[in-house]
């Protein structure tokens, strides 16, 4: 089968959308199917196959390391209808979604669409007033939704909030998954030698993007109160975003400051070692639809303390793989304390969370269900 798939964000812009698609393009092209990425130009960009197709881009001048897609373009246009998709595969309903749905109806191709985000979550990135943006990312998203040929969804969360909203497009609940082969429980001794971690010292984690919807600044306030608890308690953070440099300036005025490392971006596949380094991870975003650093983190065996807010709670076992709690950073330390106190409930938890990835989030299923989704719109459409 031939896919085209068409995301906003792709690399080398890390975060949650482009990990989940290039996680699907190697699923789907491991399994035999030919699959085509078309995205935005992006700076620095080195693609590794002749099937990553990119737009013109021009900068987003609130998010500097993003860009935006001109979604026109005549030789795209050309080469999307000479290569005869099977299906079309939009992640986004704003530039490039558009785009797709025009590609795939002239095509007369199955239009399929995955809700990746709460986009009214993200209306203070538009310089336009927050109301008027937040109500037109409902409203504008699951029209797109609805004019799809089918819907998946990263969690129930999400197509329950879509049936809500009225969409009655067929939508299928389908976790990004985690290639388990690779994230998986290692050695830690050595994974902590890499990071310059002790071996006495306990490591808290925190994977993200650095922006204001994942709310950092509570891990920060967190952590402070962990490390008045435990003595070797410390705090590493990998990701990059709009908020860094004013992340970094809040844990400067913090009195554990020499006891927290910011490492910046990594290659998604040297989390692996941040993971297999840590002895809990430590979220506080409210804004997740799936959370697919807590698959990651799980699935190396790592107990998480998260917010026990949609998506989140579809990931972390409350008691069982790890804590959910209150959004204030006096829960989330209370949390994180307990389990870095209990070694024997922190490896119960860490392994029980493997076995939960196992189950779930098997990167071999989510192309499965995707297949299976992908199959049944080409059939209807027949």
């Amino acid at each position: 089968m031939r896919i085209a798939l068409f995301t906003n964000n792709y690399l080398p812009f890390y975060g949650g959308v482009t990990i989940s698609v290039e996680t699907l393009r190697q699923g789907l092209e491991a399994a035999g199917h030919e699959a085509w990425v078309f995205g935005p130009r992006l700076a620095g960009a080195q693609d590794v196959s002749d099937r990553i197709v990119r737009y013109p881009s021009i900068p987003a001048t609130t998010y500097p390391e993003f860009a935006l897609a001109v979604p026109y373009s005549r030789r795209i246009g050309r080469l999307v209808a000479g290569l005869d998709f099977d299906v079309v595969h939009a992640h986004h309903p704003f530039l490039l979604g558009p785009a797709a749905r025009r590609l795939a109806r002239r095509a007369r191709r199955p239009l399929v669409f995955t809700y990746h985000t709460r986009y009214e979550k993200y209306a203070h990135y538009v310089p336009l007033p927050l109301g008027l943006v937040e109500s037109a990312a409902l409203r504008l998203s699951a029209s797109f939704a609805a004019r799809a040929d089918a819907v998946l969804a990263p969690s129930t969360v999400v197509r329950d909030e879509l049936h809500a909203r009225g969409v009655r497009t067929p939508i299928a609940v389908v976790p990004t998954g985690v290639d388990l082969d690779r994230f998986c429980p290692g050695d830690r001794a050595a994974a902590r030698r890499q990071l310059g971690v002790a071996e006495g010292e306990a490591l808290v984690l925190y994977v993200g993007r650095l922006d204001r919807e994942k709310s950092v600044d509570r891990v920060l306030v967190a952590f402070e109160r962990i490390a008045s608890t435990v003595a070797a308690a410390r705090l590493v953070l990998v990701g990059h975003g709009t908020e860094a440099e004013r992340l970094r300036r809040l844990a400067s005025t913090l009195s554990v400051a020499p006891r927290i490392r910011f490492l910046g971006v990594r290659p998604h596949h040297d989390l692996v070692q941040c993971y297999q380094a840590a002895d809990v991870f430590l979220f506080a975003s409210e804004t997740e639809t799936q959370g697919l650093v807590l698959a990651e983190a799980a699935a190396c065996g790592l107990p998480a303390v998260a917010v026990n807010a949609p998506g989140c709670d579809e990931v972390v076992r409350d008691g069982d793989t790890g804590v959910l709690t209150k959004g204030d950073p006096t829960a989330l330390a209370e949390a994180a304390i307990g389990l870095l106190l209990d070694l024997e409930r922190r490896r119960g938890m860490g392994r029980r969370a493997r076995e939960v990835a196992e189950r779930a989030f098997d990167v071999r299923l989510q192309i499965d269900r995707t297949m299976a989704v992908y199959l049944d719109a080409i059939a209807r459409g027949r």
